[in-house]
């Protein structure tokens, strides 16, 4: 729990380690969110035994995985249960074993383990624990070397990857993981600064979790009518104040009641106010329960049935809407998965026969267990999932093995490569021959994406200054530029070969169709034989993603 709140409150420092100044820097919010996942599963565990508790773990931290680092993070942590499984309690020697067994099975997950990241960190920690165990059996002393020789291994990242030492910054992959064993040792060791052992939110991040938790509910697919309790209740009391105050407030006696009157319940407290959602069908019954420990400075009811309604007729018109305008296109025994944000792509995807799109992609890289469930929303026995997205690849190749399905990876790493691999599937082909074909033509693909810099950085020699746009193509910084139009267009030409013949522009939220018509222009004035197409995607983040063929 220490370790699952260390990583919350430390995502946005790991965010900003990341080496491009791109706004898709989300390797503390992967971790953050991966461990939270296994969190969740230990609390939910009635057990005492590690063996057990740490199954749990490591089975929440696999359903939960987001991006590369949360699924290494959840192979660290399963490596660990497997040398815990039939413990009851650990010794010094059986905890670092068990950190040592994590460090195997980590770098197995690992194609091709590079050094300077989060495996060089673990690694290094697992020999601290291993020389610390020969002359001591105090599990603390073990996670304090656990823990200190994370620290030395992270500071040592940028003299293993240059890239780290051009930006000035420590791997975030390793940073995360040193979090992890910090908050590791400072729970086994009473240590005072230690986070609480149960996650409590800060009263002003409630108002994010109870839209979270709105948007869950109301977008169900359940009948209106099943709707049990009917009001979304959201309150917040000023403690000690008010006229009708007769009651000392106690935070598990208050949660308690809230709970056999409605359910979704959160309530978030601090000295001052509590923060309360819930749905019930007596909001009045809450207002009133709530005035007896303070005043109410915030109140919000809605009537989640209406809303559920409103959300029903608008779901029906928009797939009405989009089987009249998408032909069907058959795709056999095959179900599809495309990864991807923008109902432009969704539209794109669908048209060349994926069947499911699954949100996601560089801020947001669904978990294993999304994707799991994208797989059985199919219901197909075959099925090819597209990432689009390299960081995505890790998560969707452990979906596949957890499936029930059999399931084939293709390893698209852009939009552009996602949709190009659409037009070599073949409905009559088996899985394994469809994966290869489609995975055969991705490399004659060019990919491009325009975005604009979060931060001032230097990079590959180049001084990058925030909001400057920038051109990556095929993941490498290519042009920057003040202006959009003049950085998208010097991209373009950048990305163009003797032999190139078609190039597509996909058109994001920031993009503009009169601009993406005049970068077609100008590419046409230097080459008219080239064949441009221009889509809309409505992609966060990027502007404009260009492909060339």
């Amino acid at each position: 729990m220490a370790a699952s709140n260390r990583l919350n409150n430390n995502a946005e420092f790991i965010n900003s380690l990341n080496v491009f100044p791109v706004p898709d820097g989300d390797t503390g919010t992967n971790m953050s969110l991966s461990f939270a996942s296994g969190a969740q599963y230990v609390k939910e565990s009635t057990s005492t035994k590690i063996g057990e508790l740490s199954s749990a773990l490591a089975k929440g931290l696999l359903m939960g995985a987001r991006g590369n680092s949360g699924v290494i993070l959840s192979q660290v942590f399963r490596g660990f249960s497997k040398s815990t499984a039939k413990k009851q309690t650990l010794s010094a020697q059986d905890l670092a074993d068990a950190i040592s067994s994590g460090v195997e099975t980590a770098y197995k997950a690992v194609m091709k383990p590079t050094e300077g990241t989060i495996l060089t960190v673990a690694r290094k920690a697992a020999e601290a624990a291993r020389a610390r165990v020969k002359n001591s059996d105090d599990c603390i002393q073990v996670l304090s070397d656990t823990y200190e020789a994370a620290k030395k291994a992270l500071a040592q990242t940028p003299e293993q990857l240059p890239v780290l030492k051009e930006v000035g910054v420590v791997d975030s992959g390793g940073q995360g993981l040193t979090f992890v064993y910090e908050a590791f040792f400072d729970a086994l060791s009473g240590n005072e600064s230690v986070e609480a052992d149960k996650y409590q939110p800060s009263v002003q991040e409630m108002d994010e979790m109870v839209n979270a938790e709105h948007h869950k509910s109301v977008q169900s697919k359940l009948n209106t009518a099943d709707i049990k309790y009917g009001y979304c209740t959201e309150i917040m009391v000023r403690l000690g104040d008010g006229r009708l105050v007769d009651s000392k407030f106690d935070y598990d006696k208050f949660r308690e009641h809230l709970a056999e009157i409605g359910d979704s319940l959160l309530v978030i407290a601090d000295d001052e106010v509590v923060k309360v959602h819930v749905h019930t069908e007596h909001p009045g019954d809450v207002l009133s329960f709530g005035q007896k420990f303070g005043s109410l400075v915030k109140v919000k009811l809605d009537n989640m049935r209406l809303q559920h309604e409103t959300i029903l007729e608008k779901d029906d018109q928009q797939q009405e809407q989009a089987e009249e305008e998408i032909p069907e296109v058959d795709t056999g025994d095959y179900g599809i998965i495309s990864i991807s944000s923008g109902a432009g792509l969704a539209k794109m995807f669908k048209s060349l026969g994926v069947t499911e799109i699954l949100d996601g992609g560089q801020t947001m890289n669904p978990s294993t267990e999304d994707i799991v469930a994208a797989i059985k929303k199919t219901h197909k026995e075959k099925v090819l999932v597209l990432p689009n997205n390299k960081n995505i690849f890790m998560a969707a190749q452990q979906a596949a093995e957890v499936s029930d399905a059999s399931v084939g990876v293709v390893k698209t790493r852009s939009i552009s490569q996602g949709l190009t691999a659409m037009l070599s599937f073949d409905a009559s082909s088996d899985l394994t021959d469809n994966v290869e074909m489609m995975t055969e033509d991705l490399d004659t693909v060019i990919s491009g994406e325009v975005t604009q810099a979060i931060r001032d950085t230097t990079l590959d020699g180049q001084q990058i200054n925030k909001d400057d746009y920038m051109g990556i193509v095929d993941g490498d910084i290519s042009v920057t530029g003040k202006d959009l139009y003049q950085t998208t267009l010097s991209m373009v030409k950048t990305m163009l070969e003797d032999d190139s013949e078609i190039i597509t522009i996909i058109i994001g939220e920031d993009g503009d169709q009169a601009e993406a018509q005049k970068v077609k222009e100008a590419v046409l004035a230097d080459n008219d034989e080239l064949e441009i197409e221009i889509h809309e995607g409505d992609q966060p983040l990027y502007p404009y993603l260009i492909s060339v063929e």
